[in-house]
């Protein structure tokens, strides 16, 4: 079976004060389970499904069986979604303009604090639930900064994704309740752009 339930790759508190604990430990064993236990459901009726990857499903979502499409998109695209936040978090791992990555993100934006100004507006934005994320345009190889609602992903546009804040009330509901933006400045002291950099070098 190509889909397993990974666990985090760090102790839940290694991001406090940032993001808390209980907050990991719920968004990680509650949602994040329950979006693959569902999406697993949801490929018992596909077989031909099962041995692919989920980066390889979502990034034709046409494949997907009909009757059960919605359910493989929600539940998948939670699945994949959460995989890919929880990997690209550590705590104090400072910004390098002179890592690929770097030079990239001030090429496209001009500087780190525009590139910084339009990813949180592009996450506070985001109305309801939903993802902003920094990736590379597939056709281009530029980067770009997007929102997908719900739990869509940006691979299935094409697009191959280097950041990702998720901003569904149960990320940041418990510590920051209602003010999404103090939760936005918090969530750059978590970004792992050693791990950014390495995603980066692998799809150049």
């Amino acid at each position: 079976m190509a889909h397993q339930f990974l666990e985090l790759p760090y102790p839940a508190e290694s991001l406090e004060p940032y993001i808390d604990k209980q907050t990991m430990e719920i968004h990680h064993d509650k949602h994040h389970k329950a979006y693959f236990d569902k999406f697993v459901t949801a490929i018992e009726k596909a077989p031909e499904l099962q041995e692919k990857t989920i980066d390889e499903i979502l990034s034709d979502i046409s494949k997907i069986p009909e009757e059960i499409k919605t359910p493989v998109i929600n539940n998948g695209g939670g699945y994949y979604n959460h995989n890919f936040f929880f990997s690209i978090l550590a705590k104090e791992i400072p910004f390098n303009v002179e890592s690929q990555v770097g030079q990239a993100i001030v090429d496209a934006f001009d500087s780190f604090d525009y590139f910084k100004e339009k990813f949180s507006n592009a996450a506070a934005t985001q109305f309801g639930s939903g993802w902003a994320w920094l990736v590379i345009d597939n056709a281009t190889k530029k980067l770009e900064i997007v929102q997908t609602k719900n739990q869509d992903s940006p691979i299935s546009d094409g697009k191959i994704p280097l950041i990702a804040i998720d901003v569904w009330e149960h990320a940041y509901y418990l510590k920051y309740q209602n003010q999404r933006p103090k939760y936005i400045e918090a969530f750059w002291n978590v970004i792992n752009w050693e791990k950014v950099e390495e995603i980066y070098e692998e799809n150049l």
